[in-house]
């Protein structure tokens, strides 16, 4: 499997990362731990979770069981821990099952970090990633209108400075390696990268944010920045939540399934995104590709990439889905995948 810088942090990730926010809930402790030895063996390198995980659904009695079946596997193979890149989050203000819903904040970082530490098993955390911003995201389906009604210019650049202090001081201890956003925009990314640079502290090496054929808002503005700026993105749900798959046409909803818990797929499931399915799906067929490998492939070939976080709620899935490091998508197919996106743009 192909490797790519992660920022300008010196690291290496594969292109492909293992996400893990099943890991508790539909995926029990033993298969997780499956999963996580196969997907080392398959040659990924890069492992993804957050303090809130486990999802489908988030519970105030399942906060950090995610980390903690990560950290069983990592205290049962303490020897195999330089062979991981790990990866975890702070969650931002509003979730209430976690410090009350409290905001990010020089107060939280320490705190949080130490709990994530603790349940991971681990001395170090090799990216830490703050979920989402204080001000608010315009992820999560809130793309649709800008409203600046919540944020205060002053209050944002005082946060930053004094969260990247609180995690300079963690980067001193060897708590955390390195620092990435999740959910963010260009503005915001570009704020942080500015105080950063001026002080001295903990710069911004990577972005996570949802991209696939069904979202690419990250396309523009962001793309120009990740290039310029050297932050990766790192892309969450690059499957469209399954939908890109095709299991869901036609109606169907697999016993299990994501949707199966989540009747509208947190907004993503809707009329236009079945239409927009249908035409990707026809291209995989035209071009002998698995759809599974289509989507996983087209999103390597992305210059802004550094990796895509996909998931598995079985070991057979991750097997699956494993073999898209090895598919190379033509010239043909990727403008045809392009035609598509234009045909079909940002369905959901």
């Amino acid at each position: 499997m192909r490797m790519n810088p992660l920022g300008r942090s010196g690291l290496m990730v594969s292109e492909l990362c293992l996400g893990t926010m099943t890991f508790g809930t539909q995926t029990p402790e033993q298969e997780s731990h499956a999963q996580i030895d196969l997907a080392l063996e398959g040659g990924i390198n890069f492992v993804d979770t957050a303090e809130m995980y486990p999802v489908n659904p988030v519970k105030a009695e399942t906060i950090g069981r995610t980390e903690e079946i990560i950290g069983a596997w990592l205290g049962k193979n303490a020897n195999r821990r330089g062979d991981m890149i790990l990866a975890t989050k702070h969650s931002g203000e509003g979730l209430q099952s976690v410090r009350n819903g409290a905001p990010i904040s020089s107060q939280t970082i320490p705190e949080a970090i130490e709990g994530s530490l603790r349940r991971l098993q681990t001395d170090y955390i090799d990216l830490y990633q703050f979920h989402w911003p204080n001000r608010g995201s315009y992820m999560f389906r809130k793309n649709w209108i800008f409203d600046p009604s919540s944020q205060n210019k002053s209050e944002t650049l005082a946060h930053i400075e004094d969260a990247l202090e609180a995690l300079q001081k963690q980067v001193d201890k060897g708590n955390i390696r390195h620092f990435g956003l999740s959910n963010d925009s260009a503005w915001g990314t570009a704020q942080w990268l500015r105080v950063s640079e001026d002080r001295g502290w903990p710069r911004v090496v990577s972005m996570q944010n949802e991209y696939s054929l069904l979202c690419r808002l990250y396309d523009t503005d962001l793309a120009e920045l990740s290039v310029n700026e050297q932050v990766g993105l790192i892309a969450y749900s690059p499957l469209a939540t399954g939908l890109l798959t095709g299991k869901y046409q036609n109606g169907a909803v697999p016993e299990g399934s994501r949707l199966s818990l989540n009747a509208d797929l947190s907004g993503r499931m809707s009329a236009n995104a079945v239409s927009a399915v249908d035409v990707y799906l026809a291209i995989a067929r035209k071009y002998h590709i698995d759809p599974v490998h289509m989507a996983l492939a087209w999103c390597r070939t992305r210059v802004f990439m550094a990796s895509a976080i996909f998931g598995a709620t079985r070991l057979a899935q991750l097997d699956h889905a494993l073999r898209a490091a090895h598919v190379e998508l033509s010239a043909e197919c990727i403008t045809e995948l392009d035609l598509a996106h234009k045909a079909h743009p940002m369905p959901y």
